[in-house]
């Protein structure tokens, strides 16, 4: 039995709704500002409502895929190339790691993973200048691997895939398949990857939002206009704007497009999601 009256329940509710519609209103305001804002002209930006719809959506989407013959657009290919390279990569190293620590006996495999759980609570910050220099001495840094190889190791994903992996992956099925004479290799690639597709689907979607978001390593790692990702790009458009108002809807219209990728992945992967869920239930 409950040790919550049903009365208390009922009183708390609709202040747990408020909670969360206020959530919702502080997290979205910004994003319908930036979508509105794109749709205005440099002189309805600063002379119209905040919120009132403009009239310049399409002139400044042109403008903006003009403007340094299309340097927008190789900054979106620049991302596409760190998030999905970067967050691929460090599914399948996530994968390898948690269920290494989930499905095989070692000594030390508890210290191991906890060493992995401490690099979850170092700031990337922290790393970014040993990371520098050390890709430095390498000859990697200004490149794109300074930006790709970083982000490979994710200790947040390791721990989610160790935690899939013990629920997902049953110790009696990988022991069938030894009998049967698969090899280890074999095994992962046929039997684990795919029970933990689910979970797999949620470390590569955080990765990718994260190094899709990433500010602060490109910005040490790059100097190179035409390696930019998009969020370092839209910064340098800023600094750009202080001296020339016009670059603001350019900018703001920029931003824009820059989280449309983000949703329409949001989308595409979301019924692997649900699939999750459902399963969960049935479990329950």
């Amino acid at each position: 039995m409950s040790g919550v009256a049903p009365g208390a329940r009922t009183r708390t509710a609709p202040v747990a709704t408020l909670v969360l519609l206020a959530g919702a209103v502080y997290c979205l305001v910004p994003v319908v500002w930036v979508l509105v804002a794109s749709s205005k002209s440099p002189r309805e930006l600063f002379t119209s409502f905040t919120f009132a719809p403009g009239t310049g959506l399409w002139d400044n989407v042109s403008t903006l895929s003009t403007y340094g013959d299309g340097q927008f657009w190789r900054w979106g290919v620049n991302s596409l190339i760190y998030a999905g390279g970067g967050a691929l990569a460090s599914t399948l190293v996530s994968a390898m790691a948690g269920y290494g620590l989930a499905k095989f006996a070692f000594r030390g495999r508890e210290v191991l993973f906890g060493f992995i759980l401490a690099g979850v609570l170092v700031p990337g910050i922290v790393l970014a200048i040993p990371q520098y220099l050390l890709l430095a001495e390498v000859g990697l840094a200004g490149t794109y691997w300074s930006v790709l190889l970083p982000t490979v190791i994710n200790p947040f994903g390791i721990f989610l895939c160790r935690v899939f992996a013990q629920a997902a992956v049953p110790t009696e099925t990988l022991e069938a398949a030894r009998v049967d004479g698969s090899g280890e290799v074999r095994i992962f690639a046929t039997i684990v990857l795919p029970m933990m597709t689910q979970g797999l689907v949620t470390v590569f979607l955080l990765q990718f939002v994260g190094i899709w978001n990433n500010f602060l390593l490109p910005f040490i790692m790059l100097s190179d206009q035409d390696k930019y990702p998009m969020t370092l790009g839209l910064y340098s458009f800023l600094a750009k704007g202080a001296g020339d108002t016009d670059l603001y809807p350019l900018i703001i219209v920029g931003s824009a497009l820059s989280i449309l990728p983000l949703i329409a992945l949001l989308l595409a992967l979301q019924r692997f999601w649900r699939a999750d869920l459902l399963a969960g239930g049935l479990k329950g």
